[in-house]
């Protein structure tokens, strides 16, 4: 279908801002806009509790933030892997999201903050993220998670490091996740799909944004072929968990997510895809103020209940 007219005057918006991932553009003057653009905390959704803690990590510790949508004990739990293209993103940018699907969900949320390039390059993210899922797997309870109902979650960049975390938890005999939602994820370094082809330029996420990420998260062009890289490159998806991935018709990323689910189910493995027709990489969570984000969000929201069987929220 057409990228809905609300799409267009939301990306028109966006790419006004001023933030422009050209071969020139400054890692830190871009997080930098980025964090000037958000909400104060006063006016960001209610949730019963955000707590900012720290898990240990292969370079020190890494900061988390827990966010808990009721006074429960014991919660279901998501861990969080945000996206940014392992350059810009941090707990604060997907502050407000996380706040909507711990309510909406029922469940505990764990937003992990992990090394970013070009400061720490590749695989600097694949290391903290790995271990900050074996190290909240294995301690759930102490955060009032039962461990038997953790999903593991990530948007974009955040996408990849789920799927390499979940395989590296599955390569080492640790505990996997018991869903895994994947938003647009990044799952291969390419550039000539035909969504990357179509949707080069225009809709927000632009090729030339996607090589700029790659230019500052790679150490060489090696690095690309490295499966914790390009998670569609793996050996085996065998023993995927169950997951849910979900994908945007005029994104660059879209042929490569909807690759990885195609690979999972040929290996035996249960993925679905919803692929959100006439929206664009980003949307997810902006369905406050862009309705035709409403139905991928609700579809998330009730598959993680029912995949964690959590109860309340709306």
């Amino acid at each position: 279908m057409p990228l809905h007219p609300d799409a267009r005057t939301m990306i028109d918006g966006m790419m006004g801002s001023g933030i422009g991932l050209g071969a020139d553009a400054s890692p830190v003057a871009v997080r930098e806009l980025m964090r000037s653009m958000l909400p104060p905390v006063a006016d960001r959704p209610p949730v019963h509790s955000v707590t900012d803690s720290a898990v240990p990590g292969p370079a020190g510790d890494l900061a988390v933030r827990v966010y808990r949508p009721t006074d429960a004990a014991v919660l279901p739990g998501i861990v969080w892997l945000h996206g940014g293209g392992f350059v810009i993103g941090d707990l604060e940018t997907h502050d407000s999201m996380l706040r909507m699907l711990a309510v909406d969900v029922g469940a505990a949320i764990v937003s992990v903050d992990y090394r970013l390039a070009p400061e720490h390059k590749f695989p600097a993210a694949v290391d903290d993220v790995s271990a900050a899922w074996s190290w909240i797997a294995g301690h759930a309870a102490d955060l009032g998670i039962d461990p038997s109902h953790l999903a593991l979650g990530g948007d974009s960049a955040g996408g990849c490091l789920a799927i390499v975390a979940t395989l590296a938890a599955r390569d080492a005999g640790a505990p996997l996740p018991a869903f895994v939602l994947l938003v647009y994820p990044v799952t291969d370094l390419e550039y000539e799909s035909t969504s990357m082809r179509e949707n080069a330029s225009g809709y927000y996420l632009e090729v030339e944004g996607i090589r700029w990420y790659n230019a500052h998260y790679a150490r060489s062009d090696a690095d690309h072929d490295d499966w914790r890289y390009s998670p569609l490159r793996a050996p085996s998806l065998a023993a995927f968990p169950r997951a849910l991935v979900i994908t945007a018709e005029y994104d660059p990323l879209r042929d490569q997510g909807e690759a990885f689910a195609a690979r999972v189910r040929a290996e035996g493995g249960d993925a679905r895809v919803l692929r959100a027709d006439g929206l664009f990489h980003g949307f997810f969570g902006m369905h406050p103020f862009l309705a035709p984000a409403r139905p991928a969000w609700d579809d998330a929201v009730g598959t993680l209940r029912r995949a964690l069987r959590a109860e309340g929220g709306g």
